[in-house]
């Protein structure tokens, strides 16, 4: 599978957890995919001071991007604008 396949896949499977993070008052951003295959993300809106924050990223978005990308080993998450690429 080539990057812009990895991608692909991978804002597939945000979009399929997105609706229940803006149920939350949330959002989640792609920020980039490692060449080693972790994925960083940034949340945002509610989910970016949320308690949950952490469960949210392990039991919904890692697991959901893992079903389409067995390979992945992780996901990260980004808060400091600071490190955020495009």
């Amino acid at each position: 599978m080539n990057k812009q396949e990895i991608l692909e896949k991978v804002n597939q499977a945000l979009e399929q957890i997105r609706p229940f993070l803006n149920d939350d008052g949330g959002d989640i951003e792609l920020v980039e995919v490692t060449d080693d295959l972790y994925v960083k993300v940034k949340l945002l809106g509610a989910c970016k001071s949320c308690s949950m924050s952490s469960m949210t990223i392990k039991g919904g978005v890692e697991e959901s991007i893992k079903r389409v990308i067995p390979e992945l080993k992780g996901v990260i998450t980004i808060e400091d604008e600071a490190h955020t690429f495009s």
